[in-house]
């Protein structure tokens, strides 16, 4: 087999004063190289275990899945190369990404990474892919911080949680009234950067913070906390975490006299999970995400969708880990091209200048990347559990 990175590198000898033996203007970065018949891998990240984690993980894989099934080759120079996923479970932690990164750097057949999953695990493992040359493409992970870090791999098909917390700030204000509100994070990068966001567009419209605490990510009881916020006479509970935590605090704040006090969150706890683990309390919860353009292209996806899988979506990502991979396979069919030995070049460079510069109709709109690795246009939507399912809402705002 004839996988390998290749990394030419120009050699000065000074001690002996040889000079180089190739011009500057000759030489090539980190490449991938694949002899005629090899399969080209695709690494995969996500969260696929853990309590209201591996929901998330399992739905934007079947999104890569589906990409996959319709695209499991690519065509470079008239010669076919099929498409491999390399899938690894990179958890929702820091610890979780720095280990998929460094598995996926050492393996010179991974051309480029879908994923990861979480924020605080791409927050993480971005200088690992950076220093390696690498290209990845989240679906998922929104913290703002992740494209304004000067991260030279990372690339998102989903809104930046800049944009998702306007949105909420504005829903909190203008669409449910609240001016005086308990903002609880789970203590991660997605969960710390967001709630930062909403709080100041929230501040700027009139709002009160009345306490702002973190729970710890696999505790179970929330209900010290809840007492805490209940004597601030919160109008509304924020929180910005996952599904585990923001289920027990939707059951437990029934334990201390919060039944009445409406409860909020993002995409972290926005899917079927949240109601299995919270069960009748989760009623009335509101929650943002991501929400895709309308299409008939779109339409066809969900039923197609539910008849593979034999269910609806558990999250809201499937859609963009669909346009993440497409994004992927076009950016490799576009740069790579084959050498006089047959071989197929990709060179990581190249890919990542065509990722941080596309645009091309995606399954939830338009994906037009700007250089930074943003890369979504897609709205922000509000929806409510009624009778235990998330319905989107219609945002009227309030009278001045």
């Amino acid at each position: 087999m004839r996988k390998m990175i290749l990394l030419i590198c120009v050699l000065a000898l000074a001690t002996v004063g040889i000079a180089p033996l190739a011009a500057q203007d000759d030489m090539m970065g980190p490449s991938v190289m694949l002899a005629p018949g090899e399969d080209l891998v695709i690494g995969f990240g996500a969260a696929l275990t853990g309590e209201g984690l591996a929901p998330f993980g399992i739905d934007i894989r079947r999104g890569v899945e589906l990409a996959l099934e319709d695209r499991p080759t690519v065509t470079v120079d008239d010669v076919e190369f099929n498409v491999a996923l390399d899938v690894q479970d990179s958890m929702c932690s820091p610890e979780g990404g720095q280990t998929v990164a460094n598995r996926f750097v050492s393996d010179d057949s991974i051309v480029g990474v879908i994923g990861l999953m979480c924020s605080s695990a791409a927050e993480a493992a971005a200088p690992i892919f950076d220093e390696a040359g690498f290209s990845t493409i989240s679906a998922s992970a929104t913290a703002a911080s992740l494209t304004t870090s000067d991260f030279t791999s990372f690339n998102r098909t989903v809104p930046t949680d800049a944009a998702q917390g306007l949105a909420a700030a504005d829903i909190i204000v203008n669409v449910l009234g609240a001016t005086n509100v308990a903002f609880i994070d789970d203590g991660s990068a997605y969960g710390t950067g967001l709630v930062d966001v909403i709080i100041d567009a929230y501040e700027e419209l009139g709002g009160t913070v009345a306490i702002r605490d973190a729970v710890t990510v696999g505790d179970t009881d929330f209900r010290a906390l809840l007492e805490d916020i209940s004597a601030t006479d919160p109008d509304l509970i924020y929180f910005a975490g996952f599904n585990a935590e923001g289920a027990r605090l939707i059951e437990q704040r029934f334990d201390v006299g919060l039944e009445d006090v409406p409860f909020m969150g993002a995409d972290g706890i926005y899917g079927s999970e949240l109601v299995d683990l919270a069960g009748d309390f989760a009623e009335g919860v509101y929650a943002t995400r991501p929400i895709p353009a309308s299409s008939d292209e779109l339409d066809a996806f969900a039923e197609r969708y539910i008849e593979t899988f034999g269910e609806e979506p558990p999250s809201a990502f499937n859609t963009n880990s669909y346009d993440a991979t497409n994004l992927m396979l076009d950016a490799i069919e576009a740069v790579g091209y084959i050498d006089d030995q047959g071989d197929l070049v990709i060179e990581r460079e190249t890919l990542s200048e065509f990722i941080r510069s596309a645009s091309f109709d995606g399954l939830t709109g338009v994906i037009e990347c700007d250089g930074t690795g943003e890369c979504s246009s897609a709205d922000i939507g509000f929806y409510q559990i009624t009778d235990g399912a998330f319905v989107q809402q219609e945002l009227e705002m309030m009278e001045e």
